[in-house]
């Protein structure tokens, strides 16, 4: 179907960086999944980059937004569950939302000098991260000396 689950084993790789034939978003649903991104020639996994802990987290939509190569693996630290949605169902569905906010925040972060060594993937991990907030008028946005 266009969104079906998907049990994964601990060590089990769901996304090979590089793969060229990218065909679904993940959407996590339980469990620990682990981010690795190769440099150079190097074998094995690469250099741990961060971790998929929440419900709800989705990952892969690079390579179907821009119908690149993988950019990262990730591999489950512990047996969890995901769903895949196929490339078609988030075409239709995801794809046109995503991209527009994609490029609204990555534009935003691309302007902010301190993140200017960023390449491509680190700067849409940024973006992933954002979450607005709203604030009105006379709203206290930061204290000085606060943490």
């Amino acid at each position: 179907g266009a969104f079906e689950k998907m049990p994964v084993s601990a060590g089990q790789v769901v996304i090979q960086q590089g793969d060229p034939d990218a065909k679904e978003l993940y959407v996590l649903e339980s469990g620990h999944l682990d981010i690795y991104k190769r440099t150079g020639s190097g074998g094995g996994d690469g250099t741990k980059l961060g971790s998929y802990k929440d419900a709800g987290q989705t990952f892969g939509e690079l390579a179907l937004l821009y119908n690149c190569p993988r950019a990262a693996t990730i591999k489950a630290a512990t047996s969890s569950v995901i769903w895949k949605i196929d490339r078609e169902t988030f075409n239709h569905v995801v794809k046109d939302a995503a991209a527009r906010k994609r490029q609204l925040y990555e534009s935003f972060l691309k302007s902010v000098e301190i993140l200017s060594h960023l390449d491509a993937y680190e700067v849409s991990q940024v973006a992933d991260a954002l979450k607005s907030e709203t604030f009105k008028k006379g709203d206290l946005v930061v204290r000085q000396g606060d943490v």
